[in-house]
């Protein structure tokens, strides 16, 4: 009686959690085919009496979506690949051979997820000035300094992650590999790295969903001087279309741009979520 009480109390606990997620995204997406007028006047209502197809549109040209989209998957292309390249490497050199430092230098990579990036905004800040001096593709406004500053942002939880996941894979079969005269680097890519995939989607997804919402350091390092948004990325898109809707009570553009900065996200996820479920308990089960 009290198992059927307890699991009553964890469905009922489930279906209201749905509820208070699903409904606010559904009420966004629904909210972007509303007029103006509308938006104000039945604020809550979730069915439009039309679909205003012409908010997205206007949101993409007239908002600048299209090229805060273009801008943030040229980021993410370069900060993802050499986030996963360079912390899957790091973390099997740690997670698999035993050397002087090796210890030090994987507590040094968990002190990064210690620091707020917060702290870290004027020296980072600077930094990033002076060495636009020296190298102007690194310097401020320019997307390959947001690809490093997000590389190394990311680096260090994609380090701690895979490290884990790396030391469940058994010895034997890099061993076979190295008998078979197969050097350390063909062992990596070649056989360890396929068996690490399911680590790899998932912290590749975490990733990912980390730097398309992050807000903060496009807005502190890529502040454009001529008011121009063509270097922008897409958090920065949303807030130029929430100051603009501001000014021209734009609101059905607002959610239209929220609805398309969201889905691509949320799609990923959807598709991925199976391989980012086995990745999180692939070490449990060996």
């Amino acid at each position: 009686m009290s198992t059927r009480i307890f699991n009553g109390f964890s469905h009922l606990f489930l279906v209201v959690w749905a509820l208070m997620v699903v409904y606010p995204l559904l009420w966004v997406v629904m909210s972007a085919f509303k007029g103006d007028s509308e938006v104000i006047r039945e604020p809550l209502s979730l069915i439009p009496s039309k679909l205003h197809w012409d908010n997205f549109a206007r949101a993409w040209t007239n908002g600048h979506l299209g090229s805060f989209f273009l801008n943030t998957v040229l980021v993410l292309l370069g900060s993802v690949t050499l986030t996963m390249l360079l912390g899957s490497m790091a973390a099997y050199a740690l997670a698999r051979y035993e050397f002087p430092g090796n210890r030090l230098i994987y507590y040094l990579f968990l002190s990064g997820l210690t620091l707020p990036v917060y702290l870290a905004a004027v020296p980072l800040f600077k930094g990033v000035y002076k060495m636009g001096v020296t190298f102007p593709l690194l310097g401020p406004n320019k997307h390959v300094m947001l690809i490093v500053v997000y590389v190394a942002w990311s680096l260090a939880f994609t380090v701690f992650f895979m490290h884990s996941f790396f030391r469940t894979l058994p010895d034997s079969i890099a061993e076979a590999a190295m008998v078979d005269g197969a050097s350390h680097t063909r062992t990596f890519f070649s056989v360890m790295l396929p068996m690490a995939k399911p680590g790899l989607i998932s912290i590749g997804i975490f990733n990912v969903l980390g730097q398309w919402n992050q807000w903060y350091l496009p807005t502190l390092l890529m502040q454009s001087l001529s008011g121009e948004p063509k270097h922008q990325v897409i958090s920065q898109g949303l807030i130029e279309l929430s100051v603009n809707q501001g000014y021209k009570s734009d609101w059905s553009g607002l959610f239209a741009g929220v609805t398309m900065a969201t889905l691509p996200v949320l799609i990923v996820y959807i598709v991925f979520q199976r391989q980012v479920q086995s990745g999180l308990t692939a070490g449990v089960g060996k």
